[in-house]
């Protein structure tokens, strides 16, 4: 019988990335020249872009678990970033209101980006980004996206004549005050201040014009919320849960939702989508369509509501009314055993791979319905035990 090959760690693939990456400058430069860059760019520049191996390291980390609402909520939506929002309100009121006209987001949601991205400007990330950008380029995973990113990052460098050490950001390559990839960048960025140059990174102005531009063309809603929080009625259904599901507002209403504060949903002609980020027992929010449009900024329900929220606070409302309740992390594993055994028992969720997608969830809210309990697809410590899966 023949041994399986053993998989390679983690030290193994950073070596063999190494090892190959100064025959993928090389591709590198040819790549700038059809794209129009300089010789010094290529010759220079790219020539001495260099490996980090501790990109490498990030990018094939996988949380092995899950996050917490409340441990993610509770880290963003602080009252040092409500407090520190209220002050940057006033302190750019001219500027904020000028770009509400001129690109119709409110003040507080510019803010509450900003504060969620970079803490106000005071963390952009320390990571040349031209080097982690070549790293991901030569790392054939997703090398297609990564080498585009480059090119746009070497092209905004050109253009701008930023030096490599001012081109500072994440691991994977986003810049400035609010986290652009160089392709947001090079489309969306903006010269706020009118010196000439769209810098991310030292203007204020420009980063906070920036992001108006960005939601504008991410299809932002003027005059319209991002969601609210709203409380549900005792023997609510949860037939209608996530994005794919959304109801007009009459709906909503006619099923007993109702506003956190307890008045009644306006009577508005637009459709919501109900979001139970905690299960039944946490907060439950709508998102209209501007939630939708944050979502297209960051693809995490978890980042969209937070979003949502510190704008809100920012512009004077509440906490939640229901604070995010306390939860176990759930390891991938135990979110694989989860799925294993609802395919087992019928409830198909597809392959087991240890996330929780949408065919997870359906699957749960089924199985829970098999077995009379709240039927709101989130995989509680009674679902586990009624799977019989020990935690």
């Amino acid at each position: 019988m023949q041994a399986q090959a053993s998989q390679p760690t983690l030290a193994d693939i950073i070596q063999a990335h190494a090892e190959a990456f100064p025959r993928c400058l090389k591709n590198l430069q040819a790549k700038a020249r059809s794209e129009g860059l300089s010789d010094t760019t290529i010759n220079t520049t790219i020539a001495n872009l260099e490996f980090v191996p501790k990109v490498i390291e990030l990018d094939q980390q996988q949380p092995e678990f899950s996050q917490t609402f409340a441990n993610y909520f509770n880290k963003r939506a602080t009252d040092w970033r409500v407090n520190e929002g209220r002050r940057l309100l006033t302190q750019h009121r001219p500027l904020l209101d000028k770009l509400a006209k001129q690109y119709g987001v409110p003040p507080q949601y510019i803010l509450s980006f900003w504060g969620l991205e970079t803490n106000y400007g005071s963390y952009k990330g320390k990571m040349l980004v031209l080097d982690s950008l070549a790293t991901l380029a030569c790392e054939p995973r997703r090398s297609g996206y990564f080498t585009t990113e480059l090119m746009q990052a070497l092209k905004l460098k050109e253009k701008y004549n930023f030096d490599k050490e001012t081109m500072v950001g994440s691991w994977a390559g986003a810049m400035g005050h609010t986290q652009f990839m160089p392709s947001a960048y090079a489309k969306y960025a903006v010269d706020g201040d009118g010196d000439g140059k769209a810098d991310l990174w030292n203007s204020t102005a420009d980063a906070l014009t920036s992001a108006a531009h960005f939601l504008q063309n991410l299809g932002w809603q003027a005059n319209q919320r991002w969601g609210r929080e709203v409380l549900l009625p005792a023997q609510f259904s949860y037939d209608h849960l996530g994005a794919k599901q959304a109801l007009p507002l009459s709906a909503w209403a006619a099923q007993g939702v109702v506003q956190s504060n307890g008045q009644a949903l306006p009577s508005m002609d637009m459709k919501a989508a109900l979001y139970l980020p905690a299960g039944h027992t946490g907060p439950a929010f709508l998102g209209y369509e501007n939630f939708n449009v944050i979502m297209r900024w960051n693809r995490s329900e978890f980042y969209a509501i937070s979003v949502g929220h510190l704008a809100d606070r920012i512009n004077g409302a509440e906490p939640l009314k229901v604070a995010p309740p306390e939860q176990p992390r759930l390891s991938r594993e135990q979110v694989k055993q989860l799925q294993i055994k609802l395919n087992e028992a019928g409830f198909a969720v597809g392959k087991p791979d240890g996330v929780l997608g949408r065919n997870s969830i359906a699957g749960i809210q089924a199985f829970q319905r098999s077995q009379q309990m709240i039927a709101d697809g989130f995989p509680s410590q009674a679902v586990f035990t009624a799977l019989g899966i020990a935690l």
